[in-house]
């Protein structure tokens, strides 16, 4: 673009030439005169503002910022409602948590020092001045979420576990471990001996245990009774049902303390020892049966020596 120039005091007429370079540098020109005038004036209207004594004018200069610092504070709120209500959420979570561990720590005999539920756990350091800085609004806010999400994911996790624990020792409750009677020794081991009758050779299903008339005879495991009444060959028996097809038998009672459906624990008195039944003396008769067929007690009880 061609700008020429005529004057009298000039003997002859001018050109002028413009580029591109030159529109380009008077736009940004331009540009930063608008932006420093918009900063000076943004400046100007607050000074005047804390001068200004009239409460409408005061108003007037004012609104501006005065949204800009409501939009500001509305979102910090909305924040610290959200936070509020995450930190209620954690807290109940440990509170759940708290409750799981001690259950846990009670459940397995786990040192209460050494895993406390109650107390903070001690900490410190060096007070150092320097190099520290404070944390933003943004860094605790990373920091909390962070940490709910953490929180969050170890009470899975814990109660996954609690859970698991609870199913294997509900399992080992119900296995016929317990021995069912405070005895010594064994009248008669599992597998095959001389009957005492007929004394031809014979397959012994049980083990036996002498003892004293009147002797407790106690549950190996908890379970369901499913056979509290006189038998033939047995006497007064009974059996408990511990699920998964296992069955305990107690044989040659002279009583029996409990009944059929009825829910017993492990260790829970069943009966007394007597000689009931094709017996030669005092003693439990003691079988434990797997969908029906014996298996060596041994394998389930502390046997004694």
């Amino acid at each position: 673009m061609n700008i020429i120039l005529i004057s009298d005091r000039l003997g002859q007429a001018k050109t002028l030439t413009l580029t591109r370079i030159h529109f380009i540098l008077g736009a940004v020109l331009i540009l930063m005169m608008v932006v420093l005038l918009a900063i000076g004036l943004n400046r100007f209207v607050g000074n005047l503002a804390d001068r200004v004594d009239h409460p409408l004018l005061r108003t007037v200069l004012q609104h501006p910022e005065f949204e800009k610092n409501q939009r500001v504070q509305s979102y910090v709120n909305k924040n610290l409602d959200y936070m509020a209500t995450k930190l209620g959420h954690m807290q109940v979570q440990l509170l759940r948590l708290n409750a799981l561990g001690k259950r846990l720590v009670d459940l397995y005999g786990i040192d209460s020092h050494e895993l406390s539920f109650d107390h903070v756990p001690g900490q410190g350091g060096l007070s150092l001045e320097s190099g520290q800085e404070d944390v933003s609004f943004e860094e605790l806010s990373q920091q909390f979420f962070g940490l709910a999400k953490l929180l969050d994911d170890h009470s899975d996790k814990l109660t996954i576990l609690d859970s698991m624990l609870l199913n294997e020792r509900i399992e080992q409750e119900m296995l016929p471990t317990a021995m069912p009677l405070d005895a010594h020794w064994t009248s008669s081991a599992f597998g095959t001996r001389v009957d005492p009758f007929s004394g031809k050779k014979t397959f012994h299903e049980g083990v036996d245990f002498p003892a004293k008339p009147g002797t407790p005879i106690k549950a190996a495991a908890g379970g369901v009774v499913v056979y509290s009444d006189y038998h033939s060959d047995y006497g007064n028996m009974v059996e408990i049902d511990h699920g998964n097809g296992l069955v305990s038998r107690y044989a040659h009672a002279s009583k029996r303390d409990v009944s059929v459906g009825q829910l017993v624990l492990k260790g829970q008195k069943i009966a007394e020892i007597g000689s009931t039944g094709r017996s030669t003396g005092p003693h439990l008769h003691f079988e434990i049966r797997h969908n029906g067929v014996p298996l060596n007690p041994s394998r389930f009880l502390q046997m004694p020596g």
